[in-house]
Parts: structure tokens; C-alpha cells; sequence
């Protein structure tokens, strides 16, 4: 027997119901905004997290790749501009630029950034099975996937509110990425939340919305998995980033 679908609302609380899954609660995420962790941690983390940024845009593009709906790409492309920035346009240089600088306020230096010199592995693993998820499924499912920014406004919030305090040593521009994305998020779970409620009118489809945000909060969380093995309070000096 098929099971009638949840209504609309209904279906958003159950996706909004998962925050408990986000990485905001993973330790090494607490240790980080409660000002526990070492700068070495910190830089650590900033350059696992580079490779992250940098591959949002390839999922961006993969996702208008397998969109047949000309409304949704226009909307979507926005997201590639967010990330890589416009040519020759200083006020505009992306979040990928953004975060690169908060790696250099941090002291990491910007080629072995570049190069991923301390990216571990199972930040690349986790962070290409996202992308090659997005590749390979219907554009709609790609897209509940980043449905994880529902709950990214709070985090930023926490280390711009925290930071200054407890990593004094940051410069306070590094911090833009944070200001950033704020407003970015709201917009991009706005769109996001349409095309799920749009989407998923069988409870089939609903149930499967959820299973692809839990995947996608699964990847965020063995990012910091592999993050806090890699970077340990001992670890040594030569080690460290």
C-alpha cells in the first residue's frame, strides 16, 4: 500500500528536523568555536576545508549540466559566480578568493593552499563522492542535497561572534567569508526548498529528499572526522600546517 505524502510543511520540518545531524555538534566543531583548538588545528582545518570550497562550483556546474528547466539554471549559475567570482570585478571575487585569504590570515601560505598540500584523504574522498553524487543523480536530488545550508547561518554566526576572541592571532579580514555567506545561504535555501517541495509529492520521493540530506550531512561530518584524527592536540611539530 502507498503511503499518502506528507503535506508540504510537514515534509520541510522533517528535513529541518536533521540540524541535529550538522557538523556545528561534530567535537572538533565545538572545540573550534569554543576557542579549544591549537592555530596549527585551525590552519589544518581552514585547508581541508579549501578543498571543499573549491569543489563547490564543479557540483554547481554538474547540477546545471543535468538541468533541463532554463528558470532553474539561470537561477542556479548565481551559485558558480558566489563561488568563483566575476573577471575583473574587485567586488565581486568570489568565496573561493574569500577563503583563500582567511588561509593566509591564518599564516598558511597561498601556493601550498593552492596546491592542497594538507588536504588529508578522507576529506578528498568525502568531498569528491559529493560531487560525483551531484554528477550522477537527477538534477532535482543535487539539489536537496545542498539543503545543508538551511543550517550554515548559525555556524558563521558563532565563529564571527567568537573568533576575534579566541584567535586573536587571525587577521579580522580573514573573517569575511563568514559576513559573506549569511545572506548567500538564506537565498540559496530558499531556492533549494522550492524545488524539493515542488519535487517530492510522493511520500517515495520525500523519504528519498531526506536519505540524500542525511548523505550529504554524513559527508560533512567524516570531513571533521578525518580533520580531527589528522591534526590531534600531540601532534608533532614538523606536522603541522
Amino acid at each position: 500500500m502507498t503511503e499518502d505524502p506528507w503535506s508540504p510543511d510537514a515534509f520541510e520540518g522533517r528535513l529541518r528536523a536533521l540540524e541535529s545531524r550538522y557538523h556545528s555538534h561534530h567535537p572538533f566543531n565545538v572545540r573550534l568555536n569554543a576557542g579549544q583548538l591549537q592555530p596549527f588545528q585551525v590552519r589544518g582545518w581552514v585547508a581541508n576545508r579549501y578543498y571543499y570550497q573549491c569543489r563547490i562550483p564543479m557540483k554547481d556546474a554538474a547540477i546545471l549540466a543535468n538541468c533541463d528547466d532554463r528558470a532553474t539554471r539561470r537561477r542556479w549559475a548565481e551559485r558558480i559566480v558566489d563561488h568563483d567570482g566575476r573577471e575583473g570585478d574587485p567586488a565581486q571575487v568570489g568565496g573561493i578568493e574569500i577563503w583563500a585569504r582567511l588561509g593566509e590570515a591564518t599564516g598558511l601560505d597561498r601556493g601550498a593552499l593552492d596546491a592542497f598540500a594538507h588536504v588529508v584523504p578522507g576529506v578528498r574522498f568525502a568531498v569528491d563522492a559529493y560531487v560525483n553524487f551531484a554528477r550522477q543523480a537527477p538534477w532535482q536530488e543535487a539539489v536537496i542535497s545542498s539543503l545543508t545550508e538551511m543550517f550554515a547561518p548559525k555556524i558563521h554566526r558563532d565563529r564571527l561572534a567568537g573568533w576575534p576572541q579566541h584567535y586573536p592571532w587571525i587577521r579580522d579580514d580573514g573573517l569575511a567569508y563568514f559576513r559573506s555567506r549569511i545572506p548567500l545561504a538564506s537565498r540559496d535555501v530558499e531556492h533549494g526548498l522550492e524545488v524539493a517541495r515542488t519535487w517530492c509529492t510522493t511520500r517515495a520521493r520525500q523519504q528519498r529528499a531526506i536519505d540524500i540530506l542525511a548523505f550529504k550531512l554524513d559527508v560533512l561530518w567524516s570531513m571533521l572526522d578525518a580533520i580531527e584524527r589528522a591534526y590531534p592536540d600531540d601532534l608533532e611539530g614538523a606536522a603541522r600546517p
